[in-house]
């Protein structure tokens, strides 16, 4: 009898569901391979060890988030979908969605939410030079808040004001990117007196 053929689509499935239903704890290259009915080994050329596993369900998560990011000509309108998107992640994957803290998006099917902020940026006028920094801080802070409403923080609350506050903040650190830096002056900065020879 031929064994089972496998794919890394089918691996990645395998993963994500033995990671929902048992936790992450749970996630080994055995645990999977038997979930698939192969041996372990036959894993290796599809995600090479646990750690690709792992970077799998990164992909996964990911995926979600970057599911229609919006109009290509408004850069906050882009950045709520990712935003809402990141949300409902995090509902539905309470346990999971904590990897997304623990490791960093490799893959190419995982760095694609992480290329539609870029572009939002792009599109509202940040600095080129400054898109990879900003990125961080804004994927850092939808995130956070994601985990947050996840994890029972904003209980007793509207989530979505909530929600609606931290945008407009976001977005102003955005715009505040994107503005020309203001024209430095020569002279001596506030608070200092200018030396003069004696």
């Amino acid at each position: 009898m031929n064994p089972p053929r496998i794919t890394r689509a089918r691996v990645l499935d395998a993963t994500f569901e033995l990671a929902s239903e048992s936790g992450l704890g749970a996630v080994t290259m055995r645990a999977v391979a038997a979930r698939l009915g192969v041996t372990p080994m036959a894993l290796y050329r599809h995600v090479g060890d646990k750690a690709g596993l792992l970077d799998g369900l990164v992909e996964r998560l990911m995926g979600e988030v970057a599911r229609a990011p919006g109009p290509d000509g408004d850069w906050r309108v882009r950045l709520r979908t990712l935003a809402d998107n990141m949300r409902a992640t995090a509902r539905r994957h309470p346990d999971l969605f904590v990897l997304l803290f623990q490791r960093r998006a490799l893959t190419d099917g995982a760095v694609v939410a992480r290329e539609e902020v870029h572009d939002a940026l792009r599109l509202a006028g940040v600095p080129e030079g400054e898109v990879p920094r900003l990125e961080r801080m804004v994927s850092t802070y939808m995130l956070g808040f994601a985990a947050s409403e996840a994890g029972g923080r904003f209980a007793g609350l509207d989530a979505d004001a909530e929600f609606d506050h931290a945008e407009e903040l976001l977005a102003r650190l955005v715009e505040f990117a994107a503005a020309e830096p203001p024209a430095r002056d020569s002279g001596p900065a506030p608070g200092r007196r200018r030396q003069v020879p004696g």
